[in-house]
């Protein structure tokens, strides 16, 4: 984590159809499109809803769903980096679940 991010952690996280948003310790919100991380736009509302910490605040864990996302990221603006090629895996293996 940089020097300018270090200090912010995330306080709450909220996940619609189509948004995430996440409040952080300095009492910012921090929205960003749900479709800039395919897994939870595919994810079911239960998935979504089941999110930990890690890191000390540093970051959100989405078990069902193997997706992390840190408050880096999200501050500096930055989607998912997943390959195309590893999502439809991902895809896939969810269809034959």
């Amino acid at each position: 984590m940089s020097i300018l991010t270090a200090e912010v952690k995330a306080q709450n996280v909220t996940v619609t159809d189509d948004t995430l948003a996440v409040d952080l310790n300095d009492g910012r919100t921090i929205s960003v499109p749900l479709a800039w991380y395919p897994r939870l736009l595919h994810g079911a509302q239960e998935e979504r809803r089941n999110w930990r910490f890690i890191g000390d605040k540093e970051g959100i864990h989405w078990p069902d769903l193997d997706e992390d996302i840190s408050v880096e990221n999200l501050l500096l603006g930055k989607p998912s980096g997943e390959s195309q090629s590893s999502f439809k895996r991902w895809l896939e293996k969810r269809a034959t679940l």
